[in-house]
């Protein structure tokens, strides 16, 4: 694996995660083109794998593969699921994908993932989970509400703890929705319905 300077700016990697998504392909895959230099990458101090977008970018143009639905995303909503528990990752994920709504949704495990790759995915609505192993829900909410690029993110969080339970543990930024678990998909339905509202209202106000 090559070594590289550090980006100018975050737009310019990504994680091993949001590579495949982009490729359409595994993890594996992406791991094992990157060990053949095929995609340009370098580890953090604590291991993680950077990759250059604009490597990735030139395996498509050098393999002749279709531009990624993701490289033209125009008026969809773009939605960054954080979740750690698979079974209400992949239930919201399948949401998302059957609903008629125009909605581009990527899943990840960890709140580290989200860190890694939230700047490459630009997203409309963050939807995190509070406990999680590592980053968690919390940590990640604070991070990102330091960040003026992800002030007008819509943040949902999903989660069985309390609401005395999250107050104890510092509460939620200011404009965080909350959602209890079990979750309700009759009011997540109509949550993605107002969203794709308001965002039709600002797009015929542009």
């Amino acid at each position: 694996m090559q070594t590289h300077h550090t980006p100018d700016t975050l737009e310019d990697y990504c994680g091993t995660t949001y590579a495949a998504k982009l490729l359409g392909l595994s993890v594996g895959t992406i791991q094992t083109l990157v060990e053949k230099n095929e995609l340009q990458a370098w580890k953090t101090q604590g291991g993680h794998r950077r990759i250059s977008m604009p490597s990735i970018r030139e395996y498509q143009r050098k393999h002749n593969m279709l531009m990624s639905p993701l490289d033209n995303r125009e008026g969809r909503l773009k939605v960054l699921l954080v979740e750690d528990d698979a079974v209400t990752r992949d239930m919201l994920r399948d949401f998302c994908h059957r609903c008629e709504m125009p909605v581009d949704c990527t899943a990840m495990s960890s709140g580290l993932e989200a860190l890694i790759d939230i700047a490459s995915i630009q997203p409309d609505v963050m939807i995190a989970d509070l406990n999680m192993p590592g980053v968690d829900g919390f940590e990640l909410l604070r991070t990102l509400r330091q960040t003026a690029q992800f002030n007008r993110m819509t943040c949902l969080v999903i989660s069985a703890l309390s609401q005395e339970e999250i107050a104890a543990r510092g509460g939620l930024p200011e404009g965080t929705i909350f959602m209890a678990k079990p979750i309700n998909m009759q009011w997540f339905n109509g949550f993605f319905t107002a969203l794709m509202a308001g965002r039709k209202v600002e797009l015929q106000a542009a």
